[in-house]
């Protein structure tokens, strides 16, 4: 199966100047677990996730004051539509993230996550049927 087939084509994204809870609402409200960050001011693609989140909030800083960009992982992994979820589902695992970026024609296109994985390679629960 092809990373195309498996992934969310849902793709938030946000400015490094968005605080950290405008991002955890956008994300909320989209019921997503990262957002790609775009800075103009800056070459390339970062990614923001739920544990970016509860990190910092964790350490006691301050969501209303903390930017997106403080808590970018700009050194990301990225996998194209046509790569399979095997292979994203190993990069994930051999560096230690649960989100990896599509991209497509240099810009993102989705993302894949390990719950994608999982759907794709666990069966359908099937409810069952009284007789």
């Amino acid at each position: 199966m092809l990373v195309r087939e498996a992934m969310s084509t849902v793709v938030l994204t946000l400015g490094p100047a968005h605080t950290l809870r405008q991002a955890a609402c956008l994300m909320s409200g989209r019921r997503v677990g990262a957002a790609v960050v775009l800075d103009p001011e800056h070459s390339g693609i970062g990614i923001l996730t739920e544990r970016d989140i509860l990190n910092s909030i964790g350490a006691g800083h301050d969501p209303d004051r903390e930017t997106v960009g403080a808590h970018t992982t700009n050194n990301v992994v990225f996998c194209t539509p046509e790569a399979t979820v095997q292979e994203a589902a190993e990069a994930m695992a051999h560096g230690g993230f649960r989100h990896l970026i599509v991209l497509e024609h240099g810009g993102p296109v989705g993302i894949v996550s390990v719950r994608d994985v999982i759907r794709c390679w666990a069966p359908a629960r099937r409810s069952a049927v009284p007789a």
